[in-house]
């Protein structure tokens, strides 16, 4: 590496300035000073040779420039964490230990994965979990995660995935509406309830629809691309809604409707990159998961 060429440190600097907005934000998210996040950003200008943000009145705005290089800065921080959980997993003694970084939906994240990571730690407690909800696809070859519980079927070569069974979904109303608004008697009178829906069309909510053409013309009631919130609601009594069938099972108060009819499915998948095939952490953690999500699935299965 040429010395006058940038380091990793100046880039996490850029990210910090990129999402906080401001050098006071920028230097409380990354435990810096002020002065010495602006002294970054002014290395990593003079090194590249053109500016990365214009003050205005609402902070700094990121230049054309700028923009260009933050998935590459993004790539950087992904690979350091990536080697960084990878360098703890080694050292005297071997074993199962470091850290690994799981990726899963929302719901998985909240409502199925916590007593499978429990068994996993009281197992190997010196193993570190880093779990990351989101139900956007985490990039496993650019090592955004170590681990993914994927609602597709990965597409990528360079994966290790193993197929976990389909999670069936049910349509189900809270006691307390069904006794406020009455059941509805066929999937046609759903036009007369409060349904809690997606704020934006998702190829689920496309599928459903095309599947029945009933649910066409139901009116949300509710609408939000969070699918914890939306099950809270559901939990809430303020209408009907989707919900996993395993999650449901343990709750006497909820109540499924149309149980022949309205039975989607979503295909769930485990992936690990190939390159953690010989990692003690990511292979006892790969196995714990597969072992609690088939259990899972099989669970909700009717």
């Amino acid at each position: 590496m040429n010395a006058n060429e940038p380091n990793w440190t100046l880039y996490r600097t850029l990210l910090g300035v990129f999402r906080a907005g401001s050098l006071s934000g920028a230097a409380r998210s990354l435990g810096l000073t002020q002065p010495t996040v602006g002294r970054h950003l002014d290395a990593l200008e003079q090194a590249l040779g053109f500016a990365l943000f214009v003050r205005t009145q609402q902070g700094l705005s990121p230049t054309e420039a700028a923009l260009a290089l933050r998935p590459y800065a993004e790539a950087l921080e992904s690979t350091s964490a990536a080697l960084l959980r990878v360098a703890s997993s080694q050292g005297e003694g071997g074993g199962v230990r470091g850290t690994v970084r799981i990726t899963a939906s929302e719901v998985i994240s909240a409502e199925v994965l916590p007593p499978i990571l429990a068994e996993l730690h009281a197992q190997y407690p010196d193993l570190s979990i880093e779990l990351a909800p989101s139900n956007r696809l985490e990039d496993l070859l650019r090592r955004e995660a170590d681990i993914a519980v994927r609602m597709q079927r990965p597409s990528q070569e360079a994966l290790i995935a193993r197929h976990i069974g389909p999670i069936e979904l049910g349509l189900y109303g809270h006691r307390r509406y069904l006794a406020r608004r009455g059941t509805p008697a066929s999937v046609t009178a759903l036009g007369a309830h409060a349904i809690i829906g997606y704020d934006k069309q998702t190829p689920f909510l496309r599928g459903m629809r095309a599947r029945l053409p009933a649910l066409k013309h139901v009116r949300f009631a509710l609408r939000t691309d969070s699918d914890l919130s939306a099950l809270a609601a559901l939990r809430a009594g303020f209408g009907l809604g989707f919900c996993q069938v395993g999650l449901a099972r343990d709750n006497a108060d909820l109540i499924r409707l149309f149980p022949k009819q309205i039975a989607p499915r979503l295909d769930t998948w485990l992936a690990m990159h190939e390159d953690l095939r010989d990692s003690p952490g990511c292979r006892a953690t790969f196995a714990a998961l597969a072992d609690g999500l088939l259990r899972y699935v099989t669970s909700g299965r009717g």
